[in-house]
């Protein structure tokens, strides 16, 4: 019985030897880099958005010019948290990255607040102009102080008014409706000034909160107006433009300090590599999403937007003397 008992042993153990033998060769032959470095990076827009897709190809040169040694985990449709819980795991070291509104990290970074003022940019190319210059590398340098990296920034277009009831034509048409707004000091001062009501919900909740009229409409860029599925509740479309709020990469500072020079050198030059992608796809999809809002029968409104300025430039007259007025002067005398 005993030599029976032993055979049986050794057998087994020689079976178990070689089932860890073949799963080391399988491993092996997975591409598998010993010591890789998984990051997780987490937003809270559709996969389908042209931002997503910018990170994506970030991922992508990262995980080439590091030859496989780091690569990134991007968690969509905010299934880690809304931006602003999503910044507080950053800086508790829970969170390696995610992408953020400059309005949404101007509550965390005040100096933030001032790329969310209305009419800042005289035009769509003042705005790469502005961010790919020295200003903007100082606002990416700011978030250091709250125990961030900043990597670059991503195009999110001009942001307009869409409503469910009546179309908005001039700033007297948005008396005593209530506007869906970010959770943004500057943004709720920017829709209070142009005379609607703001009301601050998240972007998850948005849908049906113009869906079941608890507000009469919202604000945000003509992708993600589309890509949302907020056309289907708010079909006027008032292309007053009255902000353009760019997009932020950032890194949390623990993580930031774990990598060598060479690691974040990499890093940093995938985000701007994708930056530079990005914003080409989103000029293509705005023209596809266009395009698509006019099968889906919305009513595209082109107002004067010179009434929508003035009503605002009392916002400016508040800054003077501060330091988000100085911010706001520098951008605009860039050339």
């Amino acid at each position: 019985m005993n030599e029976k008992l032993s055979y049986f042993t050794i057998g087994l153990l020689a079976g178990v030897l070689c089932s860890a033998a073949a799963m080391a060769v399988l491993e092996r032959d997975d591409g598998a880099v010993p010591g890789r470095r998984v990051l997780k990076l987490a937003h809270n827009l559709e996969s389908t958005h042209p931002v997503h897709a910018g990170m994506e190809f970030m991922k992508k040169r990262i995980e080439e010019l590091s030859g496989g040694r780091i690569t990134v985990d991007i968690y969509s449709g905010g299934a880690l948290g809304s931006e602003p819980k999503c910044i507080e795991q950053l800086q508790n070291g829970s969170l390696d990255m995610t992408k953020a509104s400059s309005a949404q990290l101007g509550m965390f970074v005040p100096q933030f607040q001032t790329l969310a003022l209305p009419y800042l940019f005289r035009d769509h190319s003042h705005y790469w102009k502005v961010l790919d210059s020295q200003t903007g590398e100082k606002f990416l340098n700011f978030v250091r102080e709250k125990n961030m990296e900043g990597l670059c920034f991503y195009d999110a277009g001009s942001r307009s008014f869409y409503t469910s009831k009546k179309a908005v034509r001039s700033p007297k048409d948005l008396e005593g409706m209530k506007i869906r707004v970010m959770n943004s000091k500057t943004d709720i001062e920017t829709i209070s000034a142009l005379g609607a009501s703001p009301t601050a919900i998240s972007a998850g909740e948005t849908y049906t909160s113009i869906a079941q009229g608890v507000v009469d409409g919202a604000e945000n860029n003509i992708p993600t107006y589309y890509l949302s599925g907020h056309c289907e509740v708010a079909k006027f479309l008032t292309l007053d433009e009255h902000t353009s709020i760019p997009d932020v990469l950032v890194i949390g500072r623990e993580t930031w300090d774990s990598f060598s020079d060479e690691d974040k050198r990499i890093i940093k030059q995938a985000a701007q590599e994708s930056s530079k992608y990005q914003r080409k796809l989103w000029e293509q999809k705005t023209k596809e999403s266009m395009e698509a809002l006019k099968k889906k029968g919305v009513e595209f409104i082109y107002p004067d937007k010179k009434p929508f300025a003035e009503k605002t430039k009392k916002l400016y007259d508040s800054l003077k003397g501060t330091q988000m007025g100085e911010l706001s002067d520098e951008i605009k005398a860039v050339k």
